[in-house]
């Protein structure tokens, strides 16, 4: 095996170590394996089967019931995601997934708008927050939001295992901050945090990021209300009465569509699609965001009082459907520079799509807050891997100037199963020609 060749159980050390128990430490690889490997379910028992039909009350046991903490796993994949992608130019994007289910009895599941489907469905939602860097996604966070159908019940949250703490209504907004100090906490080096609309619209969000000195780019409806970026407080004259006590906007707030209308709008492309250059227009203005204090103006009622200054930037796209932003990036920020930040966010799609579709993200069939969670962390960690030996074979090839392109995660994917299934020399990919070698499954998955 070359000594540039990162196999699956070199990868694992480091998290298997954390588990302390000989049982644990053997059924984690089982699991990893089992979400890599082929089969259309990846759920606990069809891989059981595939891969220790003797074993599927252990390995039950490890995901559903196991005393361990994760925190540990959790702690060691940011360390792992930040030396894959990690930098000072590299995005934290925040978003959620949606995971279709049938029945109520599930932890978190509820009607709920599903992203991926585009309408409201009876599914769970994860927050999600993914670590970016040269359109390579690598998730490191997942935490499920629990509906008010499932806060205002004590009881059902206990059935669940939904643990003591947690058993109150958290926004993802708030959700999604708690995780960001989680993962600054372990060192993770990010540049500008992304988010959609669904983030984006609220204040609480935003300033919570500018609170942590952070630089960001979110989504915001089309009715977002902002004052120019020159606005002034004034004491208006009073024709009779006491003096006004409170300053007011000079002009008041506008509709983020509005401020925009009138602006040049200008064409660009931000990155190469499977189709050729992506294209759009965009516009860009300084403005002050309305999400100040509120207070009433004039004869208008209570309104908010004007807030951080930052970029609204638009976007006209081919359909003829605009789209708004507002980022904090620095004054001196190009167009060009705010259009690829927020273009950015797309990477973290494609990793939902492709735990789903190559490692089995939604396949959990518990109903545990414990299950659901670790079967998530195990996904990650399967896609950290992928991702790893992704790079490392592009490495290889720029650095022998030949070989076809960036191998695909999909194709890794292929080739890792090759290896794992394999007990004779290396093989290498048909898609992408990547060679591994790997210890066999005899002793891979089951020694003791």
């Amino acid at each position: 095996m070359a000594e540039q060749d990162v196999a699956l159980t070199e990868w694992l050390k480091p998290f298997v170590e954390k588990l302390g128990h000989k049982k644990r430490r053997q059924m984690c690889p089982i699991y990893v394996s089992g979400l890599i490997g082929p089969g259309d379910r990846k759920s606990i028992e069809p891989m059981a089967e595939r891969l220790a039909p003797d074993r599927y009350d252990r390995l039950h046991h490890f995901i559903s019931d196991g005393i361990w903490d994760a925190g540990p796993l959790e702690a060691e994949l940011a360390v792992q995601a930040d030396r894959i992608v990690g930098a000072s130019d590299a995005f934290l994007v925040i978003d959620d997934t949606a995971l279709p289910k049938k029945g109520d009895h599930s932890v978190g599941v509820a009607p709920q708008y599903a992203s991926m489907l585009g309408k409201r469905a009876n599914c769970q939602t994860l927050v999600s927050l993914t670590l970016a860097r040269d359109e390579v996604p690598v998730p490191v966070g997942l935490r499920l939001f629990l509906p008010d159908s499932w806060t205002s019940d004590q009881d059902r949250m206990a059935k669940a295992g939904v643990p003591e703490l947690l058993r109150i209504s958290r926004t993802k907004p708030e959700i999604a901050l708690d995780e960001i100090d989680r993962l600054i906490a372990a060192g993770v080096r990010f540049g500008t945090v992304l988010a959609d609309a669904g983030y984006g619209l609220s204040a609480a969000f935003r300033q919570g990021l500018s609170a942590r000195d952070l630089t960001w780019a979110v989504g915001i409806p089309k009715h977002q209300k902002v004052y120019p970026h020159d606005v002034a407080l004034i004491f208006p004259v009073a024709g009779h009465g006491r003096p006004r006590k409170h300053s007011i906007p000079d002009t008041l707030s506008t509709a983020a569509e509005t401020i925009l209308a009138a602006s040049t709008w200008k064409t660009l492309s931000w990155r190469r699609g499977t189709k050729g250059r992506l294209v759009a227009r965009f516009a860009a203005v300084r403005i002050r965001i309305a999400d100040g204090s509120p207070q009433r103006i004039l004869d208008k009622g209570q309104q908010h009082m004007p807030g951080e200054e930052a970029w609204l930037v638009g976007e006209w796209r081919s359909n003829d459907e605009r789209k708004y932003y507002l980022s904090n990036l620095p004054t001196a920020a190009t167009l060009k520079q705010l259009a690829a930040a927020i273009k950015a966010r797309w990477v973290c799609e494609q990793a939902h799509q492709q735990m789903k579709e190559e490692l089995g993200l939604d396949h959990f069939e518990g109903r545990s807050w414990q299950g659901l969670h670790r079967h998530a962390l195990m996904t990650m960690i399967a896609y950290a891997f992928l991702q790893h030996q992704r790079l490392y074979k592009a490495k290889r090839e720029k650095r022998n100037r030949r070989g076809p392109p960036k191998p695909t995660l999909p194709a890794i994917r292929r080739a890792v199963i090759a290896a794992l299934s394999n007990h004779h020399p290396p093989q290498r990919c048909p898609h992408c020609r990547i060679r591994f070698q790997m210890t066999p499954k005899s002793t891979l998955l089951w020694q003791n």
